[in-house]
Parts: C-alpha cells; sequence; structure tokens
C-alpha cells in the first residue's frame, strides 16, 4: 500500500512543454542550480517555513492559536518554488493551508504569528485566523477557507489585470480536493474564454481532507481535468523545488506574454494531517515514511552540500538564523495587544451614506443596537459586561487540553537539515 501511494506521476503521461519533461513527477534527472545566493535563499526559506509551522503547531497545543490549523510541512518546495519565479506585482491566491505562501512572498513570519494568535499586529488584525492570511501590500491576495472558494476570485484578479492593462499574473493555487468544484469548471471556462493572464497551480497532495485522489475524482490526472474547458495543464514534481520554479516560470511566461491560461498538476505530500485535529486513519506509517525519503527541504540540502554550494557550518547557521526568527514571532505574537471589544463589527463592510439601514444588528441585549454602534454603544453597560464575559469564558484553558492525536513531537524544522539517523515517524496509525 505504502508504495502504491508514493509514486508522484504516471509515467506514461505526456509532458506538454520542454519545461516540464525533466519534472515529470518522478524525481528524474537534476536540475541545474541556480546561482549560489538563489540556491541559499530557496533553502532558507523552506527551511523557515517548515520551522514556523513546527512552531504553529506546538503554539495551537497551548491553545495560543484558535481555529483550525492547517500545516503544510513537507509542501514547501511546491510553495517557494513557485513564488520565487513571481514579480513583485504578480498577485497570488491560495486557500487555507497558506502560512508559508505568505512568508514566501515576504510577509515576516511575526505577522503571520501574531494572525493565527488573534492579535492586533497580525496581517489581517487579528480577524481572520490561520485560514485567512492576507496581505495586499505583497499582493498575497489571502487564504479561503471555502474549497474552491479562490478560483473565481483569481479570475477576477486576472480580469482586472487586464483591464487596466497591466502586466501582473495572477497564480492560484489550490488542492486537488479543490478539483471537483463547481467553481473550477466555471473559472476554468471563463478564464479560456477571455485568454486571462492566470496559472491555476493544483497542489496534489493525494488527499482531499481524508479521502484518496481515486476515491474523489473520476479523472486522477489533474492537469488534463481542465482540457475539455480550453485550459491545458502539465505535471511536475511538486518536491522538487528547482523543477516548480522551471515549470512554473514558464507558465507564468505563457500567462504574461501570450494570455494563456494554463493548469500546473504538483505532485506533493504533507507530513502531518489536514488539520491538528486529523487522525490520520485513511494513511498508513510506512506511506508517510516513504515519503518523507523525499523531504524537499533534506534533499535540497543535501544537494547543495555535496556540490559545495553550502558548508556544514553555514546549514547551522542557517538554522539558528530560521530558530531566532520564529522564536521571535511567538515573541512578537505574545506581546501584541488583543483587538478591543468594541472593535466587534469593524472592517465588515465599507459603510458610506448610500446605505441606509443597519449593516449589522447586535442582538446580545434586549435592546439590540446598530452593529456600526458597537464602539459607543458596546463600551459600556450590559453590551460591554456580557462581551468581557465572553472573552473570559473563550480565554480559559480546557481542563482536558488537545486531543493525543494533534501530537507535534516531529522532525519538522531543525532536524530536516540534519541527518536523519534513527528516526521514526510518528504520523499515522501502525
Amino acid at each position: 500500500m505504502a508504495k502504491d501511494r508514493t509514486e508522484t506521476a504516471d509515467p506514461d503521461v505526456a509532458q506538454a512543454s520542454p519545461a516540464t519533461t525533466a519534472g515529470d513527477g518522478k524525481g528524474a534527472a537534476a536540475h541545474p542550480l541556480p546561482d549560489e545566493a538563489t540556491c541559499r535563499e530557496l533553502l532558507e526559506t523552506m527551511a523557515l517555513i517548515r520551522r514556523f509551522e513546527e512552531e504553529a503547531g506546538r503554539q495551537y497545543q497551548q491553545a495560543k492559536a484558535g481555529g483550525f490549523l492547517h500545516l503544510a510541512a513537507g509542501e514547501e518546495a511546491t510553495i517557494v518554488g513557485t513564488t520565487s519565479v513571481m514579480r513583485d506585482e504578480d498577485y497570488l491566491i491560495g486557500t487555507y493551508r497558506t502560512h508559508g505562501h505568505a512568508i514566501a512572498r515576504g510577509t515576516d513570519p511575526k505577522n503571520v504569528m501574531a494572525e493565527l494568535f488573534g492579535r492586533e499586529d497580525g496581517c489581517s488584525r487579528g480577524r481572520g485566523g490561520s485560514m485567512h492570511i492576507f496581505d495586499l501590500e505583497r499582493r498575497f491576495m489571502g487564504g479561503y477557507g471555502i474549497v474552491g472558494g479562490n478560483l473565481p476570485i483569481a479570475a477576477g484578479l486576472a480580469l482586472a489585470s487586464d483591464y487596466k492593462g497591466e502586466d501582473s499574473v495572477t497564480v492560484c493555487m489550490f488542492g486537488d480536493g479543490a478539483s471537483n468544484s463547481g467553481n473550477f469548471g466555471e473559472t476554468m471556462n471563463l478564464a479560456a474564454l477571455w485568454k486571462l493572464p492566470v496559472v491555476f497551480l493544483v497542489e496534489n497532495n493525494l488527499y482531499g481532507m481524508g479521502t484518496s485522489i481515486e476515491r474523489h475524482s473520476a479523472v486522477t490526472d489533474l492537469s488534463r481535468k481542465a482540457e475539455g474547458l480550453g485550459v491545458t495543464g502539465v505535471r511536475v514534481d511538486g518536491m522538487d523545488v528547482l523543477a516548480m520554479r522551471e515549470t512554473v516560470a514558464e507558465h507564468i511566461r505563457l500567462a504574461r506574454d501570450d494570455r494563456q491560461p494554463t493548469l500546473v498538476e504538483a505532485f506533493t505530500y504533507r507530513f502531518r494531517g489536514h488539520s491538528a485535529a486529523d487522525p490520520e486513519v485513511y494513511r498508513t506509517k510506512e506511506e508517510v515514511a516513504e515519503w518523507r525519503k523525499k523531504d524537499p527541504v533534506t534533499v535540497f540540502r543535501d544537494r547543495l552540500l555535496g556540490e559545495g554550494v553550502i558548508s556544514e557550518t553555514e546549514v547551522e547557521e542557517l538554522r539558528e538564523r530560521v530558530e531566532q526568527r520564529v522564536l521571535g514571532a511567538v515573541e512578537f505574537a505574545d506581546s501584541s495587544p488583543e483587538p478591543p471589544l468594541e472593535s466587534l463589527y469593524d472592517h465588515l463592510y465599507v459603510v458610506g451614506d448610500q446605505v441606509p439601514g443597519w449593516y449589522a444588528v447586535d442582538e446580545r441585549t434586549p435592546e439590540p443596537h446598530r452593529g456600526e454602534e458597537e464602539r459607543e454603544v458596546g463600551a459600556t453597560g450590559e453590551a460591554r459586561k456580557l462581551a468581557e464575559a465572553g472573552a473570559a469564558y473563550a480565554g480559559q484553558r480546557s481542563p482536558r487540553g488537545r486531543r493525543s492525536a494533534q501530537t507535534t513531537e516531529d522532525r519538522e524544522a531543525s532536524d530536516a537539515l540534519e541527518d536523519e539517523a534513527d528516526d521514526e515517524p510518528q504520523e499515522g496509525p501502525g
């Protein structure tokens, strides 16, 4: 079973362009290394994402981060390979597993961690949490909790670029499960019909939540799933950062220069469960162990060491820099203030004189009030008392703690830059 689930592509799938022939998902011929500075940056960014995700899981265990938590450990090459060939003016939009995407686009890990903590200094002012990371300045247009919800928005971003005569391209990253949504077909049709400058990139980690791809999709070659709607596709090894760079760069070029939307299917794998609450009863420890042999951070580190691009001393220095940045992010998030209780209805709608009605209604007390009046009404009286009581209750530590299935004891971060030795993967049942 483990062997059957570790093949990253069908060897009989024809590749659509020279840019993707080596990235056939089988770890084919090694791609040439870029310049030394780029190699170091790629490795450090992947290591930073890995360490951030590990710490995010640990903070979730301590009830510092609320809501849901979806970690991308194992998918770093797909993320970093993509963002490393994007221009600053290009747009990136993702799903609900996007801490790493934001960091790769340049968002400070401090602000991402503060968002997980629900704090005012978070990149969404603490209103979005893990699933709704957002950074307009870096044109990272957010994570979305609705599966496939980002697809039509990506088409809208690309249409806006065309409408305004801009040279920007939109890269839309989504999971294999989203390819089954109605939004997928509708968006592909419009993108092809209007020749929008967009690259659709499906992060195929083989499972839609806990359902394997052969059980949730009649067409398992997702690169061909939009062909009937006018969007051609290719497959690439999503565990190879250099294969991702080469393939995505070519498809961004097609979008920018030829106004040709395309679909890239990246084979990747998440080392952790779908979310922090996932007991992982749908896959085996042996399967996870096999995929860990393809660890994108470790494999790339080993190649740089082997080709003399980086030394063991420099790897250790990199590890220390990453460690300090992530611990600094936790300290920053811890010290960031909670959003004021009276800001409950802030940033929900654009309110103007053209909307005479109430845009939100607060009915926590016998005397309802307009949501836009919360800063005045909610600052005192019964509404304030109820808000304080609710906040106090939410801040209580559960006597039961997190479920045992959500453990974070793993070799996710610094150990990924070290030899595996006798490490035994912890994911999944026996």
